[in-house]
């Protein structure tokens, strides 16, 4: 019945990790799938977790279904993360949230409910981005585009570009943004372009979609999540999703959260009963476990801060590694300017190596980077950082092989 169909080729990122784990050199680095890795190279379980899990498992209950759109505490926690303690928007009952399964899974049901709204209007990514979106977009029935954003070769941000591309939607179109640690490149937008994007996205009635995977990365947990308040107070009627895979390190647990911020009370209320449609028609219900973790961590004061204390360890040890890669690249090659590394930020930076570099990278020295050129940051340590920037040094240079 299904041998007319096509084989699946796999992920690129998981496949080129695959890769990487069957190759038999002891030396090697592993720079695709994006997880925070501590200096051990290992996953951590944040001691916050530690202790949310430990209160938990001393309490046995029933588990039945929770309710479409989540945990209240969840959805709560999400909000006030997102949107921050004060916000206009969350008070006036103008925000519709649920918890969805990871940042994927908010992509997925904020794909169907916008086309579902607008089924004529299609996406616009940012050039260079997430393959990734292009899929659960196109997968929801939406035509994917791309509007400009970085100039792999110059390393900078195109942003007279971007705003040319985006003044030339049609009304309704909808634009998928980065508020914190661009996915792939690492390069984010200004506190001042973001005020000059914005007046652009009202103005031609633009729907923007913000995928913040990574809040607590860049700048901080409230720092990240500005571009999104600055749209809230703005007027602007947008999507939200999150995420706690990175900051919490709760990966396989899949827990998300998305967000629409609307016009009024009323409207918010017709948009979450059309989200929890969604949802049903899906997966009906989101999984408790993770939830319930996650919930107890951002309500939790003592717990709390304990998290924040966390995130702003992991995003040092990212910054640390940055500032050493680009002393060391900049020491082997006198003249070279690496200063991209550190102008970037979050868990990705953008090399700008050609797909001949990268060849050489993997097939001459075992360090694994995707085709696009994107390295993900925390892979490095200070075991195998030596070994990187040689082999970077080598192939930059255009020799085979790396120094001794």
């Amino acid at each position: 019945m299904f041998e007319h169909l096509e084989k699946y080729a796999g992920d690129p990122i998981f496949r080129l990790g695959d890769e990487f784990h069957q190759d038999p050199r002891e030396r090697k680095v592993n720079l695709t799938v994006g997880l925070y890795y501590d200096d051990a190279g290992r996953i951590p379980l944040l001691r916050s977790v530690q202790q949310a899990e430990a209160r938990l498992g001393g309490e046995l209950r029933p588990r039945p279904y929770l309710p479409i759109e989540g945990l209240p505490a969840y959805r709560s926690a999400v909000q006030e993360l997102v949107f921050g303690a004060g916000s206009e928007a969350v008070r006036a009952g103008r925000v519709a949230t649920i918890q969805s399964v990871g940042g994927t899974g908010a992509l997925k049901v904020g794909a169907d409910f916008l086309h579902a709204a607008y089924p004529d209007s299609h996406i616009w990514i940012s050039d260079p981005g997430w393959d990734n979106h292009h899929a659960i977009f196109q997968g929801a029935g939406i035509a994917t585009h791309t509007y400009a954003y970085y100039d792999s070769q110059g390393q900078s941000l195109r942003f007279e570009r971007m705003l040319e591309d985006l003044r030339a939607l049609p009304r309704h179109s909808f634009v998928l943004l980065h508020p914190c640690c661009h996915n792939p490149t690492g390069a984010d937008l200004s506190r001042e372009q973001w005020q000059a994007l914005i007046p652009v996205l009202a103005a031609g009635e633009l729907i923007p979609f913000m995928d913040m995977a990574y809040q607590g990365f860049g700048r901080g947990l409230d720092e990240d999540a500005g571009p999104v308040r600055a749209m809230a107070d703005a007027g602007l009627t947008f999507l939200a999703a999150n995420s706690f895979s990175k900051n919490l390190s709760f990966y396989a647990e899949r827990c998300g959260g998305l967000s629409v911020v609307c016009g009024s009370a009323d409207e918010a209320e017709r948009v979450q009963g059309q989200l929890k449609a969604i949802v049903r028609r899906i997966y009906s219900n989101p999984p408790m476990h993770g939830g319930q973790v996650t919930a107890l961590v951002m309500s939790d004061p003592e717990l709390r801060a304990l998290w924040e204390d966390e995130v702003a360890e992991m995003r040092a040890r990212i910054a640390a590694v940055r500032r050493q890669a680009r002393e060391q690249l900049e020491a082997r090659l006198p003249g070279y300017d690496a200063g991209y590394l550190t102008e970037q930020q979050g868990m990705f930076s953008y090399t700008g190596l050609s797909a001949a570099q990268l060849h050489a990278l993997r097939a001459e020295h075992g360090v694994y980077i995707i085709d696009s050129g994107r390295i993900s940051v925390p892979g490095l340590n200070t075991r195998n950082i030596d070994y990187f920037t040689e082999a970077m040094a080598a192939v930059l240079r255009g020799r085979p092989g790396a120094e001794s």
